[in-house]
């Protein structure tokens, strides 16, 4: 086994290895919405689009004079000899428009539409950014624009990921040989964690040639492959000991072990995965891009977990606890109790179950308080104010916002298909966009108008197609924020003008595809929520035979959550705590995609850690049938071990706070947040005080479902098929026969 480990994880690596720059930044649209398929058609019928690469020039004085105006008509001439490049209007070359020329008359535009989808766009501008940049003869000249986002956004990931592993992995280090409790063991869960790194990595390369995959994603596939590594090695590494102890061989000890734990961890990693398979729902390939390296990490992790680590357990055998080097530090720090009643976690449990109301009110209020921001949330998508300050892309962005606020809010532009309007019919139509609140301006084929009037021939029509056989298009300048609620307002009255007689009218633009954004992934949340509950339930149900234990557990998983959604508005949303988690651009606004993404994870997690603990309550329970004896006993069990794999996990998580990007950042910040309310406040107090007070109606269902699950569910029941152990002697070590266990 350990050789075809070797061997699988060196083919995976090759597979793996090109992964950073072939993956995308892209994926934040439905692809098959209206205003996507409005870009479709003006890229393929009309060779035109919105522009997608920015160049911003500054003169030393003005960019009028003769010196600037050569430059900038050198550098439109370079930019447009570029392959790839399909459309350039520059404010040199397309009669000095003012909306191209900033207030103070020291900074230009020069705006290009590059050719392909996203990807081909990114590769583009990587080739011709280097040549169009920096000095070009008087002008100081950047870049910007969403394929300079993409590319930009693509390398800074790549670093940020690079300093987060090496701020993460010596701390990660330490901390496991603590954990674990040997040089030995600590380097179990790293042999896991990289069969399912590297194992995930090459799934998404592979998937990457059949479809869109976000490169965001490797940052879920290195901490939850690391995660859990840690979890699953150190649930059964921990029962491996146990085992130990209690004086079976390597062979008994790793038997007894995968049938406890190991059972366990395969039903935790069901539940993780499915919760992030409901991301396959939704239509952006962002988000199922998180879904591809959430299943294939829990595949992998599972598979090291119960293949790997026990034959790589199986050649250290009894020598798991060598080369302890923190065993003075350990002795100094901790005391083992005499007895389980004695040990910190059985006390904190018994305390709790001694006083529910007040714990369960108290946290309660607290959580209550803590998500209260969420309530004011404001949803956007990201652009290059999620990059940090010092990237150009960044700081066009930021000028064209400032100094050319006419290109604030990008045009919209209106697709007629099914057949060519006559002239009369498009006149009109074009009369009635010009009528609609927030447009200023429409140009057509035949001319510009305003408020209902044509102003003048249209300009732009002597230089784009406007019109072919089977339909039309026409530009609607607006001067509106597109991601805003006045974005999504001005999309809707603009498709509710009708179309002339026989067309159809598709609707393109930012503020269209952030309105169609919004819409598709409302309207495939509830499905992701339902899968979610359906599994939970079903699964908890198989595990425990209780109906109770399942709605307990996406209520109290659910809490979780809510200091995570709480702090995404306050820190992200308002601006604050900037010293804490690092510098980033506030823009009043979250990245709709965050709360749905985190919801699928941290969900997830939490069932990982739920059933952890309710595997050794359901175990103590059966074999006593005393609900409190058995909530202790199971806190007692797993509080260390879930404690210490929640704080490891959270740790690259909370690494991942010093990215640039402030997605990335989120991310990091919002999961280590929840895992930490998880391990510390769900699971060591509110687990213990719900099910004292439900009592035995904990492990309650209906007849039909108890015989149900004695058919096909789970038994917790000690396992007597393995002999005693026998003592140096001979004999047989004291305690209950296997009958009087049963």
């Amino acid at each position: 086994m350990l050789v075809l480990a070797v061997l699988g994880f060196a083919i995976a690596g090759a597979i793996a290895s090109p992964a950073m720059k072939v993956l995308s930044t892209g994926g934040f649209e439905d692809p098959n919405s209206e205003s996507a398929i409005a870009v479709d058609v003006l890229r393929d019928r009309f060779d035109t689009g919105d522009p997608n690469f920015v160049l911003l020039a500054r003169a030393p004085q003005n960019v009028d004079t003769n010196e600037a105006a050569a430059a900038g008509r050198a550098l439109t001439e370079k930019l447009t000899g570029q392959d790839g490049v399909a459309e350039v209007t520059s404010y040199w070359t397309s009669g000095l428009p003012a909306d191209l020329r900033s207030k103070d008359g020291r900074s230009a535009l020069v705006m290009a539409r590059l050719s392909g989808d996203e990807d081909d766009a990114l590769k583009t501008a990587r080739r011709i950014a280097p040549l169009v940049t920096g000095e070009q003869g008087v002008l100081e000249v950047k870049s910007g624009g969403r394929a300079e986002f993409n590319r930009q956004g693509s390398e800074r990931v790549t670093s940020d990921l690079t300093r987060a592993e090496g701020i993460a992995l010596p701390i990660t280090v330490l901390l496991l040989v603590l954990v674990f409790g040997s040089g030995i063991a600590a380097l179990l869960p790293l042999a896991v964690a990289g069969v399912s790194v590297v194992g995930s990595l090459a799934v998404l390369r592979l998937l990457n040639e059949v479809t869109g995959v976000s490169i965001f994603a490797i940052n879920l596939a290195t901490a939850l492959g690391l995660g859990l590594a840690i979890d699953y090695s150190l649930f059964i590494v921990s029962r491996y000991r146990e085992e130990l102890r209690k004086g079976h061989d390597t062979g008994a000890a790793l038997r007894a072990s995968l049938r406890t734990a190991g059972r366990t961890v395969l039903f935790s990693a069901l539940t993780v995965l499915l919760s992030l398979s409901a991301l396959l729902v939704f239509p952006l390939y962002f988000l199922r891009s998180f879904a591809y390296a959430g299943i294939a990490v829990v595949f992998f992790a599972t598979l090291g977990a119960v293949v790997l680590l026990p034959a790589l357990l199986a050649v250290i055998g009894p020598r798991i606890d060598k080369f302890d080097v923190l065993a003075r530090l350990r002795r100094r720090g901790r005391q083992e109790p005499e007895r389980a009643e004695d040990s910190k976690w059985h006390r904190l449990a018994t305390s709790v179950m001694k006083r529910p109301w007040p714990v369960l009110t108290v946290v309660l209020i607290a959580l209550a308080v803590a998500v209260l921001p969420f309530s004011k949330a404001s949803f956007g998508l990201p652009d290059d104010r999620a990059l940090p300050k010092d990237l150009a892309a960044a700081q066009v962005g930021a000028a064209t916002r400032a100094e050319f606020p006419s290109l604030a809010g990008q045009d919209l532009k209106v697709v007629l298909t099914g057949k060519k309007p006559d002239e009369a019919a498009l006149t009109q139509y074009a009369r009635a966009l010009s009528q609609v609140s927030g447009v200023k301006r429409v140009d057509t084929a035949s001319g510009s108008f305003l408020d209902g009037g044509q102003v003048a021939a249209s300009a732009a029509g002597a230089e784009k197609v406007f019109t072919d056989a089977d339909g039309a298009w026409l530009s609607l300048g607006t001067g509106i924020e597109a991601y805003s609620q006045a974005g999504e307002d001005l999309t809707a009255d603009v498709r509710t003008v009708p179309a002339p007689e026989g067309t159809k009218a598709l609707v393109a633009g930012r503020a269209a595809t952030y309105t169609d954004t919004l819409d598709s992934l409302w309207s495939a949340l509830p499905y992701a929520l339902g899968i979610i509950a359906v599994t939970t339930f079903v699964l908890l149900f198989l595990f425990t035979g209780s109906v109770l234990m399942p709605f307990k557990a996406i209520v109290l998983n659910l809490l979780s959550l809510t200091v995570t959604y709480g702090a995404m508005v306050f820190v992200f949303q308002d601006g604050n705590l900037q010293w804490l988690v690092g510098d980033f651009t506030v823009t009043g606004q979250i990245d709709v995609t965050m709360p749905i993404l985190m919801f699928c994870i941290i969900f997830g997690l939490s069932m990982d850690y739920e059933v952890f603990l309710l595997s050794r309550i359901k175990e103590e329970y059966d074999r006593t049938g005393d609900n409190q004896k058995a909530v202790a006993i199971g806190l007692q069990s797993t509080g260390g071990l879930i404690t210490a794999a929640a704080g490891l996990l959270a740790l690259f998580f909370t690494a991942l706070v010093s990215a640039g990007v402030t997605h990335v950042k989120m991310l990091g910040l919002g999961t280590a947040l929840a895992i930490a309310m998880d391990a510390l406040v769900i699971r060591a107090l509110l687990v213990p005080a719900f099910m004292q007070l439900a009592g035995r109606a904990n492990w309650w269902a209906p007849a039909p479902l108890r015989r149900l699950h004695e058919r096909i569910g789970l038994s917790h029941a000690p396992d007597t098929d393995e002999p005693l152990p026998a003592q140096a002697g001979g004999g047989k070590v004291g305690g209950p026969s296997p009958q009087a266990v049963r």
